[in-house]
């Protein structure tokens, strides 16, 4: 019994990321999206009910380029080094999109309320 509990603490540890693994990148119960720049949120959505369209976000001379199509959001193109933002696909999870050298996140929001002075 010496011997075997390390391997029951490693599987245990390990059982326990991927439970918390799977909560993380859950999609969010929600269908309200941020678009957000340095702490400012620049445009909420609601997908369910927003149309297909193109949102450009500059930052320091640089364009990001959002693109909303059937009810869903990505970074379709950014002027960045190294594009990772544009990599990450549609968000679909509680892990948001982001973009650290135009400081742009977008992002599940936390509330179900749409603010009529965004987007």
């Amino acid at each position: 019994m010496r011997k075997i509990w390390p391997f029951m603490l490693v599987g245990a540890v390990l059982l326990l990321g991927i439970a918390g693994s799977a909560l993380v990148l859950q999609r969010p119960d929600t269908n309200i999206v941020e678009i957000v720049q340095d702490g400012n949120v620049l445009h909420r959505l609601n997908l369910a009910e927003t149309e297909d369209q193109i949102i450009e976000v500059e930052y320091d001379g640089r364009i990001n380029t959002i693109e909303i199509s059937d009810h869903r959001i990505h970074m379709l193109e950014a002027e960045c080094p190294d594009k990772t933002c544009v990599g990450m696909g549609w968000l679909d999870s509680a892990a948001p999109i982001v973009c650290l050298p135009n400081h742009l996140v977008i992002q599940f929001s936390d509330s179900d309320a749409l603010d009529a002075a965004a987007g």
